[in-house]
């Protein structure tokens, strides 16, 4: 079905490299983002999924241009977000859900003066009344009620206050939302509430999501396809349950085998797949395969050259050269 929709973001060769110092009057590149393409298409949910450091949030930050890519295109319904007004007008159409629901609201404004800013930024409305309508509208979307909209941030849960942080990401009627890791910070009992209200507004509203976590539980349950990072590359993408259940990649592979089930004797039966040594410092990446440092399969020719991000059919991408042997 996915594959007849049209491709709403478009990431080609996206890099993001943040220079940093690293003695007197010396600097080097952080790649952050190393070469990262792929596509989402129109009402579908991409789950992106890594360990920390690994590049997924500063992969949404750059596509919504908060950070200026280094290099490579993002393209949005077929056209390039180069020029300001472009950008203006990706503005109106994509947003983002923050994952601190602490610090990404301003305790000084009332619940409806937050959820309202994109509206007052953008000049959505022509008076106050209909200001006021859209803000109810919007608090109704996330279960809130009308007498929260004279309230501040601080009297309210984490879970109501992610709920004002997705109101206001609505506010301007988006068609893409980039969710940075926005359940991380919730109890587990909230965080299935919120992950079932995405569900409910991408049916509601046509949104389409590229869903930021590290939680492959969460993100099994609300994505079409599923895209890994490790060290700022992508090294494996494809459909959802595929990559569930038969991840290609060996860091993937050992992602899924930490996965906890819930039924003993599977779980019993499932082999953990332990890594060796930390992840490496993204200032001193390891040549060709950033994951051979810590591969069981690593040989001379991953420290060589760095495996191509290929199809190996059905629409599962993979990044590693020796892919056909270990599976």
């Amino acid at each position: 079905m996915a594959d007849e929709k049209k491709t709403l973001v478009k990431v080609e060769h996206l890099k993001e490299y943040f220079n940093i110092n690293v003695g007197m009057f010396k600097s080097r590149p952080l790649k952050a983002v190393d070469d990262v393409s792929f596509e989402i298409k129109k009402g579908e949910t991409l789950g992106l999924v890594g360990e920390s450091g690994c590049g997924k949030t500063t992969v949404g930050r750059t596509i919504l241009q908060l950070y200026k890519p280094t290099d490579g295109k993002v393209i949005y319904d077929g056209e390039e977000i180069k020029s300001k007004a472009s950008l203006k007008e990706f503005r109106k159409k994509a947003t983002m859900v923050f994952q601190d629901p602490y610090s990404s609201l301003n305790p000084r404004m009332t619940v409806a003066d937050i959820i309202a800013e994109p509206l007052d930024i953008h000049k959505l409305y022509k008076n106050k009344e209909e200001r006021k309508e859209r803000v109810l509208e919007l608090m109704g979307y996330v279960g809130l009620n009308s007498e929260h909209a004279a309230r501040y941030a601080h009297e309210f849960s984490g879970g109501q206050r992610q709920r004002i942080g997705i109101a206001r990401s609505l506010a301007v009627n988006p068609e893409f939302i980039v969710c940075d890791e926005p359940v991380s910070a919730l109890d587990v009992s909230i965080q299935a509430q919120v992950i079932n209200m995405f569900d409910e507004l991408q049916d509601k509203l046509g949104l389409t999501y590229l869903f930021i976590a590290h939680d492959l539980l969460v993100v099994r349950h609300i994505s079409d396809r599923i895209a890994v990072m490790y060290l700022g590359r992508m090294v494996e993408m494809g459909d959802a349950d595929e990559i569930y259940n038969h991840p290609l990649h060996p860091y993937s592979q050992s992602l899924l085998s930490a996965v906890p089930v819930p039924d003993p004797k599977v779980a019993r039966a499932n082999k953990r797949i332990v890594l060796e040594g930390d992840i490496p410092s993204p200032l001193n990446a390891p040549s060709g395969c950033p994951f051979r440092t810590r591969c069981r399969y690593a040989t001379e020719a991953c420290a060589e050259s760095m495996p191509e991000f290929k199809d190996v059919g059905g629409g599962h991408f993979v990044a590693c050269h020796r892919v056909n042997e270990i599976n």
